[in-house]
């Protein structure tokens, strides 16, 4: 094998002697610049760059059905959010190959993605399933393939814990004209056991009974339907308020206590909030249709952030 020797000596007189320009000098400092960048970015976590942060997103009510939804997930920074996590509060659509391509687009530029069933993605008027319960378990058969997390997550600091529900008028009875108009009530079929929003609600709630003893640094749990009707600001106007007995369930919100995260993120209302009660901060960060601007945030917002 050639050795290659150099005269150490003789480099750096040559070098003395070299007249240092402004062109050398700028050269440098490109130099020094190109280091930093590749421990800010590359090289986070050793000792000789940053240690890495992981942040925790949420956004709910998609509805990707509206194409400008769509696009606004499918142009997302591919780069941006690799190192984090992504709570998806449910509505993404009732269609199955549009959630197909939201969450394959998603899988790719976060490191985990969470998401949990909204009603929408429980419609079957224009399916070939009879049935909301088989919906549900299309869809999270849908999330086991993808790799979409539907189930309680433990990193090392922080767990995230789905809770399943649905609503149960709780928060008040409906009257004719949402009875009338709320589409669940025809897009939605259930098995003939369960008789009534409540039975539904029950069924769902049943799925989390394992999970409300978890217990770790931060804890967050997710719902699609909201937990208590509190969460909702005061200055919603009377006669919008009758949407309220199908928003979510006081069952739901006592499974929380139970579970007493530190957040619980929730969807379905299209009312952006982050509100503490009992000391637990609820948050809503709706995406929401594109007419609905005054009340959605039409971004991701950053719910917690982590050093890993």
């Amino acid at each position: 094998m050639r050795k290659h020797f150099f005269n150490i000596k003789s480099i750096l007189l040559n070098k003395i002697n070299s007249k240092w320009t402004k062109k050398n000098k700028e050269l440098q400092l490109f130099k020094r610049g190109k280091y930093v960048e590749f421990n800010l970015l590359y090289d986070r976590g050793t000792k000789f760059g940053l240690n890495s942060v992981m942040k925790v997103y949420t956004v709910s009510d998609l509805h990707v059905d509206y194409p400008e939804n769509m696009d606004w997930i499918l142009s997302l920074n591919s780069t941006a959010y690799l190192e984090d996590i992504l709570v998806l509060a449910g509505d993404v659509s009732n269609d199955l190959e549009d959630l197909i391509r939201v969450f394959n687009s998603l899988k790719s530029k976060f490191k985990a993605v969470h998401f949990i069933p909204g009603n929408h993605e429980l419609w079957v008027e224009k399916d070939k399933l009879n049935c909301s319960l088989e919906k549900f378990e299309a869809v999270r058969g849908l999330c086991d393939s993808l790799d979409v997390e539907l189930r309680t997550v433990h990193y090392e600091q922080l767990s995230v814990v789905p809770l399943f529900s649905w609503y149960d008028f709780s928060f008040g009875q409906p009257d004719r004209h949402l009875t009338l108009a709320w589409r669940d009530f025809r897009a939605c079929s259930w098995p003939a056991h369960l008789e009534s929003c409540a039975d539904v609600n029950d069924h769902f709630l049943n799925l989390n009974r394992e999970q409300l003893d978890i217990s770790n640094e931060v804890v967050i749990s997710y719902s699609h339907f909201l937990p208590r009707i509190d969460v909702m600001p005061s200055y919603i106007p009377e006669d919008r308020r009758r949407i309220y007995p199908v928003l979510g369930s006081d069952l739901l919100g006592e499974q929380v206590k139970q579970l007493n995260p530190d957040i619980h993120i929730y969807g379905h209302s299209h009312v952006n909030q982050s509100v503490e009660l009992e000391n637990i901060r609820y948050v809503n960060n709706a995406f929401a249709r594109p007419t609905e601007h005054q009340i959605a945030r039409k971004q991701l917002h950053c719910v917690l952030e982590l050093d890993s």
